[in-house]
């Protein structure tokens, strides 16, 4: 019986279909409206045949890999950043795309993202969606500050911007569009930073490190949300096989040719955590501080901080794949 290879190319509301057999025949090629029952049936006929799906790693892809795994189809998540590689190859309309990774799969060089199981997605979504929140915060704490600036002249510490009161405000502040903007920003701000409590809260209780990543919380910079975000994004350390396959997933890696680095590949979450991490180390340890001080002096500011960041990364790799301590001499020391 002559296997059959399927490609789905998904949509907001709608995705085409491509099944093609072991010498790259097409042998179904659709556009059905996004609804479960109507592709299950539409797959029915060809299902003993089929030896996989592809289906691109697109924003919505959740719920069709999910329900078509359920209903026990082998399933592929395309690594779309990775097949950009073969841009040159591809057409640029929805039937071609469809078939260029059918036969790609039937090829076997199909590259792959992980489909990260269910209920572990869900969890790691959460944390994803308090960085989410981070940020959003980071942005309200800095508009309020920019405000003061701006009408005011003053500058205020983030410790500060938390201490306002409407008091405050009016004291600081008489025209009333601007102190109702400053206002507006507390206010949003105060808010999330409540959300922000209630994700770790929750995440605490149904989270705890796994063994081999316990030592993460001894690298410099690394707190409990921190590790637990390298663990979640990270996975098994064992499917990096070198140091600097690790660091380039994680962003870490600045780009050596203009317009060659990579912003769209790897893992943007990783690369918020080492960011996120190098900005503590800096503040906490004294090696670390002396190391981005010398790499200021020659460059500026965010590739000094990036160059930290990448340092962590490498020693996040080793400190998981040998389950040693973090040693801040041996990862910093002098070297550049």
């Amino acid at each position: 019986m002559m296997k059959l290879y399927g490609e789905i190319d998904l949509h907001s509301n709608n995705s085409v279909f491509n099944i093609i057999d072991e010498n790259g025949h097409v042998v179904l090629k659709q556009r059905i409206a996004n609804n479960i029952e109507n592709i299950l049936q539409l797959l029915e006929p060809y299902a003993d045949r089929l030896s996989g799906l592809v289906v691109e790693s697109t924003y919505n892809w959740y719920w069709l890999v999910d329900s078509l795994m359920k209903a026990n189809c082998t399933v592929h998540l395309a690594n779309t950043a990775a097949i950009q590689q073969y841009s040159g190859l591809k057409y640029g309309d929805d039937n071609s795309d469809a078939n260029w990774l059918g036969n790609m799969l039937r090829l076997g060089v199909l590259p792959e993202s992980y489909i990260y199981p269910k209920k572990e997605r869900m969890v790691r979504d959460l944390l994803r969606k308090r960085m989410q929140l981070v940020q959003q915060s980071t942005q309200n704490l800095l508009s309020i500050q920019g405000l003061y600036q701006r009408h005011l002249n003053k500058k205020l510490t983030g410790d500060k911007v938390k201490q306002l009161t409407a008091e405050q405000l009016a004291m600081d502040f008489m025209d009333l569009n601007v102190r109702l903007a400053v206002q507006g920003n507390l206010a949003i701000q105060q808010c999330l930073t409540e959300q922000i409590k209630a994700i770790e809260k929750s995440l605490k209780k149904q989270l705890k490190l796994k063994d081999a990543f316990i030592q993460l919380t001894s690298i410099d910079g690394i707190g409990l949300i921190l590790a637990l975000t390298i663990m979640l994004e990270t996975g098994d350390i064992s499917r990096f096989s070198k140091v600097g396959q690790y660091a380039s997933y994680c962003r870490c890696v600045n780009g050596k040719k203009k317009g060659k680095t990579n912003t769209k590949n790897g893992n943007k979450y990783l690369a918020w955590a080492f960011i996120e991490a190098a900005n503590f180390a800096i503040r906490f340890n004294s090696t670390v501080k002396k190391y981005y001080q010398k790499k200021m002096a020659k460059t500026h500011m965010m590739v000094a901080k990036k160059a930290v960041a990448h340092k962590l990364a490498r020693a996040c790799f080793y400190v998981l794949r040998d389950q040693v301590e973090f040693d801040v001499n041996k990862a910093f020391g002098y070297s550049t």
